[in-house]
């Protein structure tokens, strides 16, 4: 099954805003990447884009099973149904991600480390960096 490992960067909140993502194959090998410049925006707004953007990623490469990791607790807690969204422009984003999620067969999210999501974070802040 692929992976995707997907962050968000925000220098200061809100401010200057970007994501970034990896996908990997069944091997552990990296597969693809992304990332995007996106403005002025908060760290929140940063992530969910950035597990938006992997998504449609996933589904352009006609990938159908994925596991999905991230380390924003919020994210990952409100993908899944275990917090409510209350607010309307991270909303906005989730019901996005609802209308891609029925393409995969199989796609599962769970919460890991900073220290576990290095890569992803790597490219969010290349796209800051560069405003790419």
């Amino acid at each position: 099954m692929y992976s995707l490992y997907f962050d968000g960067a925000s220098r200061k909140n809100p401010g200057p805003a970007s994501f970034g993502g990896v996908i990997y194959n069944e091997s552990g090998e990296e597969f693809d990447t992304y990332y995007k410049f996106i403005g002025t925006a908060t760290n929140n707004v940063a992530e969910y884009c950035g597990l938006l953007a992997g998504l449609h990623r996933a589904r352009d490469l006609n990938i159908k099973e994925l596991k999905v990791f991230g380390d924003s607790n919020l994210i990952i807690q409100q993908v899944t149904g275990k917090w409510k969204v209350k607010n309307d422009n991270l909303r906005a984003i989730y019901n996005q991600i609802k209308e891609v999620e029925p393409f995969f067969t199989v796609i599962t999210y769970q919460h890991v480390y900073r220290k576990d999501n290095k890569r992803a974070d790597q490219l969010a802040n290349i796209a800051l960096d560069t405003r790419g």
